[in-house]
């Protein structure tokens, strides 16, 4: 019998077990003759699509069968890939942790640089002189960037303020050849920029969140606001105050998560009064030719800085033109001879003293006072004999030189030093300058100081130490913050207040009849000092290169503001006949200051005299004082 017979058998034995529900025994067991193979065969064959169908379909069941006994062989199959390969990755990471490359300082500051927040600056009044706006900025990793000189040129055609040469040399540029390294290829891109650079796709090319620090005034106390640098640290002004007050410390720890934590730093400076004084100076500069001026207001009674503005200026959202020697702050950096308004200090110390009163006279016959090699001469001779007040109206050198040297060397350097003019006077702003004193002090010195030569000073710190001599007599460091009314932890008695009140008179009485005429504003009792000093260059004084000073206070019965004008330079005009001393520019300047920013401040006019302004210089029978105030 053939094989396939046999199989045939088998097959016939199978269909009839199954048929006749038999046990399931092998066919083999089965006898069956040649003419039943036969047979069966046939019908076999006549089965076998039908048997294949089924075994097939029995196959595919028993592949998807979950059967307890198969299932433990898969889980433990797919167990064991998901183990190795989450164990290669965890090991990948692993090893980037103990042998890759630590983060880069670069990488480090670009992180403090984008979570440092600063706090708004604001008048006193709540305007915002400063702020923040959120930005972005643009990063390179070197050695993510396969072709260096596409990139280059992608990156410069939109942003064309780059430098390709200089990018060139960034991208190139690699710590070692493990790390990809960090350089910035812009801050602080404004959206479209974003947008576009986004767009071009470079590998190794990213965006980190930044800060930009805006001025939205522009100009508008530059030199108080000062500027911050592209990491938003504070390099100038109240910008680098702020820093100093431990703002960094605070970023630096992660503990300002929004501008908002930060409390705004009030100042002192009133805004509409700030711009008032830059176009009034402006206005000045450009009228007399100056090569450069200075203006401020100061509050006597509080010490606060009202406006302040020094020329040529400087834009604090570009501030790369604040590092141009013309654009210092006049106000607090520069030191100069103060001239005639020196006189001020003179006329108090002498009063002060004891050693003299308000109707002392003092002899100035022949017009010149010869001491040793040295003569010093009269720029407004009177050729007679002067009382005090007239020392200040007329400006005399000789009864200024003379009430010094009868306070006597040391007495004199003691009355400077007490009103805070020989040493440095520190404020808010870090910028400052020490004064310039003579490093042998001897009689010529007080008797050219008595009259302001020789000693040089910030134009703040003489302004303070008038202040001081209107106020009352309390010397206030001047500040740029907002201060409360009644804050005297600041004030230093320095004068009595008789003193005070004749040197109200005094500086009133030459605004009525004296130098400070041209910033007689009426109606606002306006007391002033002028003051016009050569200019030292080369160890010599050059008689034509004039600096110019006004100092006025108002109202002079009660005193709130100082006004202060400098002007560097200033040039004769035909209006004031070639002269360029202090009345025919500074003056000027400071009279329409008071006259356009009074009313802004809030200064009432007085249409009628103040009654008995001077009570104590009217028991004295002072010079004059019956004519500067109502019966």
């Amino acid at each position: 019998m053939s094989e396939d017979a046999d199989q045939i058998r088998h097959a016939a034995a199978e269909v009839q077990i199954s048929e006749h529900d038999a046990p399931a025994h092998d066919a083999a067991h089965y006898a069956v003759s040649e003419e039943d193979a036969a047979a069966l065969e046939a019908a076999a064959r006549a089965l076998t699509p039908d048997l294949r169908a089924a075994r097939a379909k029995a196959f595919v069941r028993s592949m998807f069968r979950l059967a307890i006994e198969r299932s433990h062989m898969r889980v433990a199959l797919v167990g064991l890939v998901f183990v190795m390969v989450f164990g290669t990755i965890s090991a990948k990471l692993l090893m980037m942790a103990v042998f890759g490359d630590p983060p880069s300082q670069e990488h480090r500051v670009a992180a403090a640089s984008s979570t440092a927040f600063r706090p708004d600056i604001v008048d006193r009044n709540g305007e915002i002189l400063a702020t923040d706006i959120r930005t972005v900025s643009v990063f390179a990793e070197p050695g993510n960037i396969y072709d260096k000189d596409e990139a280059v040129e992608l990156l410069t055609a939109v942003l064309p303020e780059l430098n390709a040469s200089e990018l060139r040399a960034k991208l190139s540029s690699r710590k070692d050849k493990k790390g990809a390294g960090f350089v910035w290829v812009k801050r602080e891109l404004t959206p479209k920029q974003q947008a576009e650079v986004h767009r071009l796709g470079i590998p190794g090319i990213g965006f980190l969140p930044d800060h930009k620090r805006v001025y939205p005034n522009g100009t508008a106390a530059a030199h108080i606001l000062g500027a911050t640098n592209l990491d938003g640290v504070g390099i100038a002004g109240i910008e680098k105050y702020i820093d100093s007050t431990g703002l960094q410390a605070l970023n630096s720890f992660g503990l300002v998560s929004k501008q908002a934590d930060l409390k705004p730093v009030q100042l002192s400076i009133d805004l509409r009064a700030q711009f008032a004084v830059r176009d009034e100076l402006a206005w000045g500069i450009d009228h007399f030719k100056a090569k450069a001026g200075a203006s401020m207001i100061l509050d006597v009674k509080t010490g606060e800085v009202i406006a302040l503005v020094s020329m040529p200026d400087f834009d604090p959202n570009d501030p790369k033109d604040a590092l141009s020697p013309d654009r210092i702050n006049r106000m607090n950096v520069g030191v100069y001879e103060m001239g005639s308004t020196f006189k001020a200090m003179t006329l108090a110390m002498a009063l002060d003293s004891g050693k003299y009163n308000v109707n002392s006279t003092f002899d100035t016959r022949g017009g010149v006072l010869n001491w040793g090699r040295q003569k010093i001469h009269e720029y407004h001779g009177t050729n007679r004999v002067i009382t005090m007040p007239e020392v200040f109206t007329h400006s005399s050198n000789i009864g200024s030189a003379k009430m010094a040297l009868g306070v006597g060397v040391a007495g004199h350097k003691a009355f400077l030093k007490k009103m805070g003019l020989l040493d440095r006077l520190r404020t808010e702003l870090p910028e400052s300058a020490a004064p310039i004193v003579p490093s042998r002090w001897s009689e010529i010195n007080t008797i050219t100081i008595a009259f302001g030569h020789g000693i040089a000073v910030a134009p703040i710190q003489a302004a303070a130490a008038v202040a001081a001599i209107a106020n009352g007599g309390d010397l206030i460091t001047p500040t740029f913050l907002k201060a409360a009314p009644d804050d005297k932890a600041r004030a230093t008695h320095v004068l009595s207040g008789l003193t005070s009140e004749a040197m109200r008179y005094i500086m009133r009485l030459n605004a009525a009849e004296g130098s400070a005429k041209k910033a007689s504003v009426p109606y606002y009792f306006v007391g002033g000092k002028t003051g016009t000093a050569e200019k030292v260059i080369g160890g010599r004084y050059i008689h034509n290169r004039l600096f110019t000073t006004f100092m006025a206070a108002a109202p002079m019965n009660d005193p709130k503001y100082l006004f202060v004008t400098i002007m560097d330079e200033p040039q004769g005009l035909p209006e004031s006949g070639g002269y360029a001393t202090a009345a025919w520019n500074s003056g000027v300047v400071t009279g329409k200051v008071i006259e356009r920013v009074a009313p802004i401040l809030g200064l009432p006019p007085q249409f009628e005299p103040p009654v008995r302004p001077f009570p104590q210089m009217v028991k004295l029978n002072a010079y004059h004082v019956n004519q500067l105030g109502g019966p």
